[in-house]
């Protein structure tokens, strides 16, 4: 699993990956040494490395040379991306084709990048949410493999709204890897 902050969405797949779980977790990469998730994963017992993507300023294919190397030491088979702030170059992604998914807060296809629970606010949207999909080299594309869906309210504010969407996060993203690391790509729809 590949994350830059808190983790909180990959401690809610490595708690999912127990008893008749298809998948098991093998490492966390950071790419920031500070991330909170790489404290909350060696707690779980999971193995951590970091690859800091800042002495590579204006490098991106010496990063990403360098955390594909730190990925085979520990030979993955589903890359899973959990609050992985780096947009990552065909290069990176080609290997990786039809086992890396991301998880992003809007419901794909609109909104991709940041600020998107404002983004959905500000147009007037009547519901938010987020959506897994596996990972081509088109930023936030893909084919969707879940969404969970939650309504926007009045008076809502980006983080209001996050704060509600959050949860579902944590309950879609490992549906959808259980399903997906058995083999099963169909999508998986929720409603908060």
């Amino acid at each position: 699993m590949l994350i830059s902050g808190s983790g909180s969405n990959m401690v809610a797949l490595a708690q999912s990956m127990t008893g008749d779980h298809p998948a098991r977790p093998c490492v966390v990469i950071a790419n920031n040494p500070d991330a909170k998730g790489l404290e909350r994963a060696a707690a779980m017992g999971i193995p951590t490395a970091c690859v800091d993507h800042r002495p590579f300023a204006g490098d991106r294919a010496a990063f990403e040379a360098a955390l594909q190397q730190t990925l085979a030491d520990h030979s993955p088979d589903i890359l899973c991306l959990a609050g992985f702030m780096r947009i990552l170059t065909e290069g990176f992604v080609t290997p990786w084709a039809g086992r890396m998914l991301n998880i992003h807060p809007s419901l794909l296809p609109k909104y991709k990048g940041l600020n998107t629970h404002a983004r959905a606010i500000e147009a007037g949207d009547p519901e938010a949410g987020c959506t897994v999909h596996e990972v081509t080299a088109a930023l936030d594309d893909g084919p969707i493999l879940g969404q969970a869906r939650v309504a926007i309210e009045p008076g809502d504010t980006p983080d209001t709204l996050a704060a509600r969407i959050l949860p579902m996060e944590h309950q879609l993203y490992p549906t959808v890897l259980r399903r997906y690391a058995a083999g099963n790509r169909s999508p998986v729809m929720l409603n908060g």
